[in-house]
This record gives C-alpha cells, structure tokens and sequence, in this order.
C-alpha cells in the first residue's frame, strides 16, 4: 500500500506490543501514535474508513470517525458472537457495514440491524503451494521416505511454551516412525528466535517420563513457511487460532490442542456463548467447540484436546488414525474440503479483497449519486 502512494500516519509495527510489561513499558508512545492518528482524522477528514479486526482499538477510532460522519467499513469481524456481545451496541452505532469472513458471521449481524455481508475468506482463495515434495525434502534435510508431521504451538511465544511441550512429549513418548516440521512464525522469524526454540526444544526431550532410552530421538526442522508445511505433512498437530484456518482450506487432516491458566480457561468457559447461528453442541467434558473449522462445519470434524485433555496420550490417540490410510482420514480430509468450499465468496468471481474494494467504493461514489 506504502508504495501505491498510502500515507502512513502511524505504523502497526511501532504500536505492536505483546505483554503487561512491555505494553507499560511503551504507553506513552502508544497514546502519542493514537494521538497523531486522531490529530489526522480530524484534519483530512477521509471519504471513507476501513477498519481490520484489532477491536480494542479500533471500537475507539470507530468512535471517534463518527464524530465526523466518516462511514466505518469493518473486515474481519470481533468475535462478538463468542464473548463481549455487550459491544454489539458499539457497532450497531459507529460500523456503517461490517465485512465478515466465516459465513455464520452475516446471518448474525443481520439479526441484531447490523449491514453485514459474508466476502469469503482471503485464505481460502490461496493457490495450494507448488514445491514438489522431492524439493521440499531437500531444502530442510528431511527423509522423503518417512510421513511427516506438521507442528503449529501458535505464533507467540506464551503460546509454543504453553502448547509445544506436548508436542515433544508426544514425539519423544510415542515415537510413530515420523519426521516432525516446525514452522517458524513470521513474528519469530529471527536468527535469535530460531536459536533459542531450538535450545529449549533439545532441552525438554531429555525430561519426558516413560521415554524409552534406546529409540532414537525425534528430530524437529525447522521450516519457514507454514503452508508448505500444512501441504506436505501427513497431518498435524495445530494450536487453536488462524492456523486451523489454513490446515482445513489446504486439506491436511489434523488435531487442534491448546493450553493456557487455569483462570483464563476457567473465565473463558465461563464467558463464552455461542447465537443461534452457530450450531454448537457441548462435549462430555461440557466444553463448548472452539476451533473455527469446527464451528463453519457446524459439527466436531476436527479432534480437540484443551486444557487437561491435552497430554501426550490422549495426542497420540487422536493423531494415528490420521496418519492411516481409512475412514477416519478420509472422512476427516472430506469434510475439510466442504468447509473449504463454505469459505470460499459466494457470489460471482469476485475475490473477497475485490468485494472490500467495492464496498468502499459504493461509500465514496454511492450508485444514486
């Protein structure tokens, strides 16, 4: 966008800060760069704004846009229809139309006299990646003869601690004759960052009950991209978050896992509440579904293994019947497909990025002008 000529008033990456500490640590620059941003607004008074995702801030700009009867076009949609529904009323009064990504999302805008329209989801329209496997083998020293299997703890620090672990242990307890793949996150993309996962990796293998000593321990590449790896893993193993997204549209049958506090887990099971537009039912454990394949299938495809549930074992159990050849695979990799398609735009060849182009347009230029 820098280079079409877009004036950056602030960067994302300047205000991008993950932690109490280090969001204290930068506050005052933060409210200096909001600041500056609401000092930009307020003296070039755009047509027309467009808002992605990032809620805790953009409720504010919201706000502050429709001091000056600036319309508010919103992608990708606040989990509104999961916790903080009270904010609903925030959109309802500052969002002009709201451009959602998963198809259950419309229906519930609508209901609650939310302009909401479904554009498809950018990942979905992604071409599968081309590298051969032979390629692919060769660029990250794996066997080419051996399944593979895809590693995902998340993309934050907080969360490869609190999920990779399990990963490992299961690798080191339960050994399948495989070679793992660990995609490094763009935001870990670092000479540092891959020392230092490479360090503590090495140092939890030795620390497993019921390893077996003589079988030789399992080996972790680390790869760059996470797509390629989705692509030509066997199956995966893959944090609650935008990755299950990108396993379901590449077809790669998988497990969801995730672990956070205790607090936290219990505040969310607590909080968390799906409309009617979700059909979510409760498991024996009383937990409501939470990974987004789950909830665009309307029905559990996809394992998943939260909290206390998610150990070594129970990972094993649930990741061989992947890796076989029958109807667990099958029908896992069938039902992938058909959220795929549900993710896909649905109307003419437009992209979901054309559809947000037009719906700022219709803003600037409405037809009756």
């Amino acid at each position: 966008m820098a280079r079409e000529g877009m004036q950056c008033i602030v960067r994302s990456e300047d205000v991008a800060h993950m932690g109490i500490t280090e969001v204290l640590r930068h506050m005052s620059g933060v409210y200096a760069n909001y600041r500056r941003l609401i000092r930009s607004i307020r003296e070039q008074k755009p047509h027309v704004a467009v808002l992605i995702d990032f809620p805790d801030v953009n409720f504010r700009l919201a706000r502050e846009l429709k001091k000056y009867n600036i319309p508010v076009i919103w992608f990708v949609s606040p989990q509104l229809w999961a916790w903080k529904r009270r904010r609903m009323r925030w959109v309802q009064q500052r969002v002009s139309k709201m451009l959602v990504i998963f198809p259950f999302e419309a229906p519930f805008y609508r209901n609650c006299g939310v302009d909401a329209e479904f554009v498809g989801h950018p990942l979905a329209e992604l071409p599968l990646p081309t590298i051969s496997r032979e390629n692919y083998a060769a660029g990250h020293h794996l066997d080419p003869a051996k399944l593979w299997i895809a590693l995902l703890p998340g993309s934050r620090w907080r969360e490869i601690e609190a999920n990779l672990p399990t990963m490992v242990e299961m690798a080191c307890r339960f050994p399948l004759n495989c070679e793992y793949i660990l995609p490094v996150a763009s935001t870990l993309a670092s000479g540092e960052a891959r020392a230092r996962l490479a360090d503590f990796t090495a140092g939890w293998i030795s620390h497993f009950p019921g390893t077996d000593p003589s079988l030789p321990l399992p080996y972790i590449h680390l790869v760059p991209d996470a797509r390629e790896a989705l692509f030509h893993a066997r199956a995966s193993i893959v944090a609650s978050g935008t990755a299950t997204v990108q396993a379901a549209v590449i077809g790669n049958p998988f497990v969801v896992v995730y672990k956070v506090s205790r607090l936290t887990y219990a505040l969310a099971k607590r909080l968390i509440r799906y409309p009617a537009e979700i059909n979510a039912q409760l498991d024996a454990n009383g937990d409501l579904p939470v990974a987004m394949v789950n909830l665009v299938a309307g029905s559990r495809i996809v394992p998943e293994l939260l909290q206390d549930r998610f150990t070594a074992e129970n990972l094993a159990a649930a990741l061989t019947p992947l890796l076989q050849d029958g109807p667990v695979r099958q029908q896992q990799m069938a039902a992938l497909a058909v959220v795929r398609h549900d993710l896909l735009p649905n109307a003419g060849s437009r992209t979901s990025i054309q559809r947000i182009r037009d719906a700022v347009l219709a803003e600037i230029a409405p037809s009756d002008a």
